[in-house]
């Protein structure tokens, strides 16, 4: 599409396999050779990047393109197990170099440890079940992008449906909830076999690799070395305990603003009679155009940034029919940029989906100088905080895109109502895939009763589900990232309680707020996850007492906005 560089012509593997040989063959004897072949190593890296992420997007954004499709399962297919090879054979490779005892240790204390984790997970066999895995979740991309319903005469997708959800009338909310509900009912047979075979492989990739199940493959995977499994647990009771309450209260006081009798599942998002949904922007347009003045105040890098991309067309933002559901920020590390991608429907979740994924492109741009791929690789608990905390960093400049005063207090009370809302919402999907792959053996019925059980024990009990059991049962399968990119979810949660804490940073000292998080985010994943968090002014914890301490200062905040 023009937006990325194709460095390699991936259809010639042969070329592509030369430039790792090349590498294998050189001879390394001082610790400048090492640290130029490591140069060498991440200059290839990032090329081989730019393509797949692509490839990855055009197919995304076309996702009922033949062409991107087959450039996507050619990528999954040939290039990636290629290049995983490769890579093993490399960090085995700098492992065995002598040199390396003699790289400073401070600086490549967490890369070493990183390559040695690489090593010990490594197997050839699971290079061919990912490529199945990856076709898996192909088929539920296309399976979801696919999804379209009748509207008052007009086809819409799930994406352009949603603003109804928000309806002061509360039978245009239920028709648009049950539109939406009833549609991934309808494709649950072939999704729940897709997930069947997803954790067959999953557990079978764990087992090569000598581990008992897929949740502790992939916790070493993400090199989740700061935090466990138990800890997990512990922060789904501690939100239970202090978060589950606040949201429960929030929710009746919802339900007496709306006039409801029983607050049933389409009146969460409901707006009260003589109200209409808060709608930030009327174009995309506008949403970059007011984005950028907000960002030029912040700091004038990050307007830029911004500016750029979208004369690039690096910004896909608008929903249609054949293009994924969700949204997300890709990297391009050779054009120095990324891509955001997302689907807009006017509505004031798109303009804090754009705000977040900006956070992940400033996060991008300030680590670019870093010489190492792997440093710029970043974990996930330190991409959402940046993310996350560019959504509250920006709060006290929303009356750009809403210049009525209710309208912006409505604004703000959503978001930091909405930290509230999803906090028990993020730990039901985080324990769920924790007992998805503890228990491989379960059944598809097995699966629904535990995602529903699990809303019951962590998530708020206000809703009446009575009549639509089913709709809380099989929520789960439009959470993409349980197909995708399995255990990706706690590190939503984790990063929102550092967003709130450097949002309370923010409201006491706004400059050194801000100072703080451009800095901790330029040192990218060369430091351990609590010395990014403490570079930011922040604590990496997630223990109960600072749960709590964060749901008082939230309430607090909400009481000031009322």
């Amino acid at each position: 599409m023009g937006f990325y560089k194709e460095v390699f012509d991936f259809s010639n593997r042969n070329v592509l396999e030369s430039q790792f040989v090349e590498l294998l063959n050189e001879e390394i004897i001082s610790v400048e050779q090492l640290e130029t072949w490591l140069k060498k190593q991440s200059a290839l890296y990032d090329g081989i990047e730019e393509g797949i992420s692509g490839h990855y997007i055009d197919f995304q954004c076309h996702s009922n393109s033949k062409e991107a499709k087959e450039k996507f399962e050619y990528d999954q297919q040939q290039v990636e197990p290629l290049v995983k090879k490769y890579v093993s054979l490399l960090d085995e490779k700098f492992l065995s170099t002598e040199a390396r005892h003699q790289l400073n240790e401070e600086y490549y204390q967490l890369f070493i440890k990183s390559k040695q984790n690489s090593k010990e997970l490594f197997r050839e066999e699971n290079i061919n079940l990912e490529v199945k895995e990856d076709e898996l979740a192909t088929s539920y991309f296309e399976i979801t992008g696919s999804q379209t319903v009748q509207w008052n005469g007009e086809e819409l997708t799930l994406s352009q449906l949603s603003p109804y959800l928000q309806d002061s009338n509360r039978d245009i909310r239920k028709q648009a909830l049950t539109l939406m509900a009833e549609s991934f009912i309808e494709k649950e047979n072939e999704l729940q076999d897709i997930m069947d075979q997803l954790i067959a492989i999953r557990q079978q990739k764990a087992e090569n690799a000598g581990l008992d199940n897929y949740r502790d493959y992939m916790f070493k995977k993400y090199e989740r070395f700061d935090y466990t499994p138990a800890d997990c647990k512990r922060l789904a009771e501690a939100i239970q305990t202090h978060v589950k309450p606040l949201k429960e209260k929030l929710q009746r006081k919802h339900q007496s603003e709306l006039a409801v009798d029983t607050y049933r599942p389409w009146d969460r998002a409901g707006v009260r009679v003589g109200q209409t949904p808060l709608k930030p922007f009327e174009n995309t347009d506008e949403l970059v155009e007011k984005s950028a003045t907000i960002f030029n105040n912040l700091d004038p890098r990050f307007a830029e940034l911004l500016t750029t991309m979208n004369n690039k067309q690096m910004l896909d933002l608008n929903s249609r029919k054949g293009k994924a559901p969700g949204g997300f920020c890709s990297p391009l590390p050779v054009s120095e940029l990324s891509f955001i991608f997302m689907n807009a429907s006017r509505t004031h979740d798109d303009m804090i989906t754009l705000l977040h994924e900006m956070g992940h492109c400033i996060h991008n741009d300030l680590k670019k100088e870093l010489p190492l791929n792997d440093y710029r690789e970043t974990p996930m608990e330190s991409s959402e905080l940046a993310s996350m905390s560019m959504e509250l960093l920006t709060m006290d400049q929303w009356q750009i895109f809403y210049q009525n005063e209710q309208d912006l207090k409505r604004a703000k009370i959503e978001q930091l109502k909405g930290i509230i809302e999803f906090l028990p919402q993020g730990m039901v999907i985080d324990q769920f895939q924790h007992w998805l792959y503890e228990n491989p053996t379960h059944t598809a019925e097995q699966r629904n009763e535990k995602y529903r059980e699990l809303m019951h024990s962590i998530d708020s009990e206000t809703v009446d589900w009575t009549g639509y059991e089913k709709w809380a049962k099989t929520n789960w399968l439009k959470v993409l990232h349980i197909f995708e990119v399995p255990f990706y979810y706690i590190e939503y949660v984790i990063a929102q309680l550092g967003a709130v804490q450097l949002y309370k940073q923010y409201r006491e000292n706004p400059d050194e707020a801000l100072t703080n998080y451009k800095h901790a985010l330029s040192l990218g994943a060369s430091k351990s996850l609590p010395e990014i968090y403490e570079a930011a002014g922040i604590k990496f914890d997630f223990s109960e007492e600072m749960i709590k301490e964060l749901m008082i200062f939230l309430e607090g905040e909400l009481d000031k906005l009322v």
